[in-house]
């Protein structure tokens, strides 16, 4: 499984991005998919999945709201847009995928690189 993020930089506060994640490996079906970022000092956060089958997505109470993740299946594309991002946002994003159902654990078993997106206040 290989899982490579895109679509980060720099925005100011209240703007939005959009991140996107391709993935090899047939992952899709396979794996639930999802998104994680680690900020300055902080630990690991799951910002945002799919359900194994695609069917139910999952959100961080932090980012409901504002985020919404969505997928591609006929490319293996997952993608996060995020709006009215905020300082607190700024953080090293990178998708993940776990064989389990789904993301109650909030753990993983592969991850790629990630892309950094940084909100100016």
């Amino acid at each position: 499984v290989q899982l490579q993020a895109s679509g980060g930089g720099l925005v100011q506060a209240g703007g939005s991005l959009r991140l996107s994640c391709a993935a090899s490996g047939r992952t899709f079906g396979a794996y639930a998919m999802g998104w994680f970022r680690q900020g300055p000092g902080k630990g690991r956060e799951f910002v945002a999945g799919f359900s194994w089958n695609g069917l139910t997505a999952y959100y961080a109470d932090s980012v409901k709201g504002r985020f919404t993740i969505s997928r591609d299946n006929a490319n293996d594309t997952m993608y996060l847009q995020m709006s009215s991002l905020k300082f607190e946002d700024t953080a090293l994003y990178y998708c993940a995928a776990t064989r389990r159902a789904d993301w109650r654990y909030k753990d993983y078993d592969y991850r790629g690189q990630g892309t950094q997106v940084t909100v100016s206040s």
